[in-house]
């Protein structure tokens, strides 16, 4: 099994994920197929029907969980040094060369990215082209509207 990249921050996320779901979803979803069984015929019951469904996404997502965080490589941005490289986990900030914008990311893993928070998936384009570089260069990135540059304006391990 491949490893998993992670920060130090989405790690301690999916584990709490996980430790709710256990300790919360999980009992409450039991005490619900539970009381759905005391109502009689399980053929039309829609209530025992959805709380076995729920269930089975819980457990779904509890296994997915513990296979991620098992295969998980932890890596603390602020322990970090790439030397002012783009690597995983570092802040970027970047101008966008066409209208002269500017905007900040951190490249994180798959499960972390949220692009309302400046975080994007290590395996999405940008990030992609941005890898290796240092502040100064300029990265070319595919985008559906066509290729877009942007400038690394500074790198920071945060």
């Amino acid at each position: 099994m491949s490893t998993i990249p992670l920060t130090k921050r989405g790690a301690e996320l999916l584990k709490d994920e996980l430790h709710r779901l256990k300790t919360i979803e999980r009992p409450a979803v039991i005490i619900a197929i539970s009381e759905a069984r005391a109502q009689g015929d399980l053929s039309e019951n829609a209530e025992y029907d959805a709380a076995k469904e729920k269930q089975g996404f819980i457990e779904g997502r509890i296994q997915d969980l513990e296979s991620k965080l098992s295969a998980a490589q932890i890596i603390d941005p602020a322990a970090l040094d790439a030397e002012g490289r783009v690597v995983f986990a570092a802040t970027v900030e970047l101008e966008d060369l066409d209208n002269g914008g500017t905007v900040l990311y951190q490249i994180v893993g798959d499960d972390e990215a949220d692009i309302d928070h400046g975080k994007i998936s290590v395996s999405s384009p940008i990030a992609r082209a941005l890898i290796g570089k240092h502040a100064g260069d300029v990265a070319e990135v595919q985008a559906p509207s066509g290729v877009r540059e942007y400038e690394i304006i500074d790198v920071r391990y945060v």
